[in-house]
């Protein structure tokens, strides 16, 4: 099985932004806290989180073809299935529940980052309430897939339930949390 050094290692050699090793850091660790309150695995889930974009600097126009190819070569099934469903029109089936965290993780974490980065105070502070209106100014974040952000939620509400609101929550919690290591402080 894959390890969190051997991912860590493939990401830096396979991504030289930093920006987009911040957020595959970040998606690892929003997905990693909903592993645990959810009481899945923790690795697996992080690993998904940590390369779901790995082969995206590079490779662009391959994205995701060389990362998932990569995992199932290693026999990470589940983690290549995930990766490879992380954009609803690659029209790939969700079939666990790791899939479904990935593609309510991906999105909505670069747009909260986003959100904070426009704030004197970053996450401190941000609410829900804030992120749903920014979601609504298409200008803002231009590239967030606002319909892959609804999907996702929709996907993992109805999957674990909850609302909305608890799930940006959480992450704005999470992001809270490594601020320094994700450039929010």
């Amino acid at each position: 099985m894959l390890t969190r050094d051997e991912a860590w290692q493939l990401l830096c050699d396979w991504t030289p932004s930093e920006k987009l090793r911040t957020h595959a850091r970040a998606v690892e660790l929003v997905m990693r806290d909903l592993a645990t309150g959810l009481g899945q695995d923790v690795e697996r889930f992080g690993l998904a989180g940590l390369l779901h974009d790995a082969d995206y600097d590079s490779w662009p126009a391959e994205h995701p073809i060389r990362i998932v190819a990569w995992l199932r070569e290693r026999g990470d099934e589940d983690l290549a299935h995930a990766i490879s469903a992380h954009y609803t029109r690659w029209n790939v089936p969700y079939e666990s529940l790791l899939d479904k965290a990935l593609l309510a993780s991906d999105e909505i974490t670069g747009f909260i980052m986003a959100c904070a980065l426009v704030r004197p105070t970053r996450t401190e502070g941000l609410e829900p309430r804030s992120v749903k209106k920014k979601l609504k100014d298409k200008a803002f974040a231009a590239g967030v897939d606002r319909h892959e952000v609804a999907e996702g939620l929709r996907m993992l509400i109805g999957a674990v339930g909850g609302t909305e609101d608890e799930h940006l929550a959480r992450i704005i919690g999470v992001l809270h949390e490594h601020g320094a290591e994700l450039g929010l402080a």
